[in-house]
C-alpha cells in the first residue's frame, strides 16, 4: 500500500476546505485522477499529502514529502538565463554526461529549447521543461497539478499524449490534478471525484462508469428528432446540448444500434466517458435520480 487516508479534514479558518470520511488507499504504481470543479478540494487535497497544510485525521504512508515529486500549476525560473543553465543548475548534473536526461528530452522533443531563454519559451515549451525535471526525481509518488493548463487543445493534446506514452509500461505511481476529462481518460486508471470538499466516488475508471452509466453509453446531439426516436430507451445526466442513453446489455445494444442505422443519426459510443460518470455520481450523490427517462 502506497499510502491511506482516514478521517481527513482541512479547514480554511472556518470554512471545510476537505473532508474525508472513509478510508482512501492509493496502491504502488497506481495512477489516479482527481477531478472535480473550482473549490471542490482538489488542490488542498495535494498539498495535505505533501504536507503544507495543516489537516486533522492521518495520512499513513512510509514516503516521506521529499520523496514525492510535484508539477505545479505556475512555476518561476529566471527569465534571462539560457534553459540548459537552469535545468544543469536545479539538477545539479550536466546534460552531456546524463544519458536519462538526455533520453527525457529526446522523448519530449526539447532540444531545440535547450539555448533559448525561459521567457522565449512557448507555454507547452515551459510545461515540458518543468516535466522532465520532475521525472529526473524519480520519485516513489508524482503529483501533476493541472499539467496542461493554459496550453491550446492541440498542444494540450500532444503533451497528454507524450505522458501517456512514457508512463505506458512504468510502474510509476501517479496523482494526476485535472479538469479536462480526455486528459484522464488517456492517464488516469482510477479517478477520485471531489465536489464541495467531499469524496462522491473513488475507484477504477470501468468500474465506476459500469455503476452510473452501464455497460456503454451512446451519446447524440440533443435534438428534437434524436429526442423523439430515442424516447424508449435509458437517458442518463448529461451537458444540455448532449443526450446519453444507457446500454445495460448487448441486446439493448444491438437495438439501439440498429435504430441509429435505419435513421441515419450520428452518435459516439464509449464505456469509459469519464465526464457522463462524473456527472451522473454527482446526480447519485447528491439524491437525484442519476437516470431518467424522457
Amino acid at each position: 500500500m502506497l499510502l491511506t487516508i482516514k478521517q481527513l479534514q482541512v479547514k480554511y479558518g472556518s470554512r471545510m476546505a476537505l473532508q474525508i470520511e472513509e478510508p482512501l488507499s492509493f496502491d504502488k504504481g497506481e495512477r489516479i485522477g482527481v477531478i472535480g470543479s473550482n473549490g471542490a478540494g482538489k488542490s488542498t487535497l495535494v498539498k495535505a499529502l505533501l504536507g503544507l497544510v495543516d489537516y486533522q485525521g492521518s495520512i499513513i504512508t512510509q514516503i516521506r514529502p521529499e520523496q514525492m515529486a510535484v508539477h505545479m500549476q505556475t512555476n518561476a525560473y529566471v527569465n534571462t538565463m539560457p534553459v540548459k543553465r537552469i535545468m544543469e543548475t536545479i539538477l545539479n548534473t550536466s546534460i552531456r554526461e546524463n544519458r536519462e536526461l538526455q533520453e527525457l528530452i529526446g522523448f519530449f522533443e526539447f532540444q531545440d529549447c535547450l539555448s533559448k531563454r525561459f521567457h522565449a519559451l512557448s507555454g507547452g515549451q515551459k510545461q515540458k521543461l518543468t516535466i522532465i525535471m520532475v521525472m529526473m526525481q524519480k520519485a516513489e509518488l508524482t503529483f501533476y497539478d493541472e499539467v496542461t493548463s493554459g496550453l491550446d487543445f492541440e498542444s494540450r493534446q500532444k503533451l497528454t499524449e507524450k505522458l501517456a506514452e512514457w508512463y505506458r509500461d512504468k510502474e510509476d505511481s501517479l496523482i494526476i490534478v485535472s479538469h479536462y476529462y480526455e486528459e484522464l481518460e488517456q492517464l488516469a486508471d482510477k479517478i477520485l471525484l471531489l465536489d464541495q470538499g467531499r469524496v462522491v466516488a473513488y475507484g477504477k475508471v470501468r468500474e465506476l462508469f459500469r455503476k452510473y452509466c452501464g455497460d456503454a453509453v451512446y451519446v447524440l446531439e440533443n435534438t428534437p428528432e434524436n429526442r423523439r426516436l430515442a424516447a424508449d430507451f435509458r437517458e442518463l445526466q448529461s451537458p444540455d446540448h448532449l443526450i446519453a442513453l444507457s446500454c445495460q446489455d448487448r441486446e439493448e445494444e444491438r437495438r439501439m444500434l440498429s435504430l441509429f442505422v435505419e435513421h441515419n443519426m450520428n452518435f459516439k459510443r464509449s464505456s469509459s466517458d469519464i465526464e457522463i460518470m462524473s456527472i451522473n455520481a454527482k446526480a447519485c450523490f447528491y439524491g437525484e435520480d442519476g437516470a431518467r427517462t424522457a
